[in-house]
């Protein structure tokens, strides 16, 4: 069977039903969403389930509550494009034909980067909110340890938005020390890149955040594995590698884009298996009816929500722009990360792909933790994304 489609969007998260609303405001009739998921959820509140802020009611609709008004949704699983063809196949077997392919189906946790980690979230004592349904238990996890070491590991492979797996850190530690039982907890910071975030000044708030909590933070740390029946994980660093005991384990750990990226033929030696676009037009680097964007994508920046308001506007504009042969805008890497430093204030960083300061505003300096920037990110923001960023409102 097949069918064909002005436009064919794969992903249905954040990028794909933003993009899809972009271009029905735009005036494309024919837009397809291929997305297997029933549920949709805002991704950034996972982090503040993780630090007992909210629940997962608040951040879960209906997707059919998201599809966009007058697109076609395809609730199958992408199998494979092919680009020579245009054609997408889908779980089902159909061949969905189109003019052009939005490509955005996020990316997915690599357990077998890490030997022992999914063993590890399989107990009690080891937990992520990359997954949805391990952001509770994340929170009943730590909020629950008295005493002992915990461990928070962030990945820097291709994680979306890494220095939000912090969230959880600053929440929990604040929450330790109201309960009066910090002195008694060692808290490891294990950080595989050289810095918490790509902003010089955010970088230097969240360690003395880090240092008035007693964290022992360790960068250029690469968990190598993990062994869940012993509680340690083997830790390399430029010293050599080493093995720390935990009992309470947080991951924000390595991803990976789907099998059939690669398969297709959209990744490249370079990519690591992700889909090769240009960084700037968001266009395929060999294919120009493909354009990639969200944590699936080579955009040199560090994948965020905050990254897609404006690579959205991009693809959306290139698509029309490269039909008619006019010049296409470029994505300037901007993207963004909130993180909270108590379970009241929030700093925002924001910069650009080669960590350039991009603030949207410029007074109040929101690099400073405030409690207004909390309030934002946490009660304010999601509103916004449901009500405008889900409708095509970015630009």
């Amino acid at each position: 069977m097949s069918t064909h489609h002005d436009v064919v969007i794969v992903g249905g998260g954040n990028a794909g039903i933003s993009l899809a609303a972009k271009l029905r405001r735009m005036g494309c009739r024919d837009v397809a969403i291929v997305e297997p998921k029933q549920v949709h959820h805002y991704r950034p509140l996972l982090s503040y389930v993780a630090g007992g802020l909210a629940a997962m009611d608040d951040l879960t609709r209906e997707q059919s509550r998201c599809i966009p008004e007058g697109c076609t949704w395809y609730t199958d699983e992408a199998m494979a494009i092919d680009a020579d063809r245009a054609v997408v196949r889908v779980s089902t077997g159909e061949e969905l034909h189109y003019n052009d392919v939005a490509v955005c189906p996020g990316s997915r946790v690599d357990w077998d980067a890490v030997p022992g980690a999914w063993e590890a979230v399989g107990t009690t004592v080891a937990a992520t909110n990359y997954l949805p349904e391990m952001a509770e238990k994340t929170w009943t996890m730590l909020s629950s340890l008295t005493a002992g070491r915990a461990v928070f590991v962030i990945s820097d492979r291709h994680v979306p938005c890494a220095p939000v797996g912090l969230k959880p850190l600053f929440m929990a530690a604040d929450h330790w020390r109201d309960a009066g039982v910090l002195g008694a907890i060692e808290i490891d910071l294990l950080v595989e890149g050289e810095r918490l975030v790509n902003h010089d000044g955010a970088d230097r708030e969240l360690r003395a955040a880090a240092a008035d909590y007693g964290v022992r933070v360790r960068t250029g740390a690469r968990v190598e594995a993990v062994d869940a029946s012993a509680r340690t994980l083997r830790v390399r660093t430029a010293g050599g590698s080493d093995e720390l005991g935990y009992d309470a384990l947080y991951l924000a750990p390595p991803h990976r884009a789907p099998e059939w990226v690669a398969e297709s033929g959209l990744a490249t030696a370079e990519s690591d298996g992700f889909v090769a676009v240009d960084p700037r037009t968001l266009q395929h680097r060999v294919h120009p009816r493909v354009w990639g964007l969200g944590d699936v994508a080579t955009v040199d920046t560090l994948p965020s929500g905050g990254a897609l308001r404006k690579q959205v506007p991009v693809v959306a504009h290139n698509i029309a722009a490269n039909r008619a042969g006019r010049t296409l805008r470029h994505y300037d890497g901007y993207s963004v990360a909130p993180v909270t430093t108590s379970r009241r204030e929030l700093l925002l960083a924001e910069f650009d792909r080669d960590g350039r300061p991009q603030p949207t505003i410029s007074t109040p300096d929101l690099v400073r933790p405030r409690r207004s920037t909390f309030v934002f990110d946490r009660y304010l923001e999601p509103q916004i994304y449901w009500h405008r960023l889900l409708k095509g409102n970015v630009s």
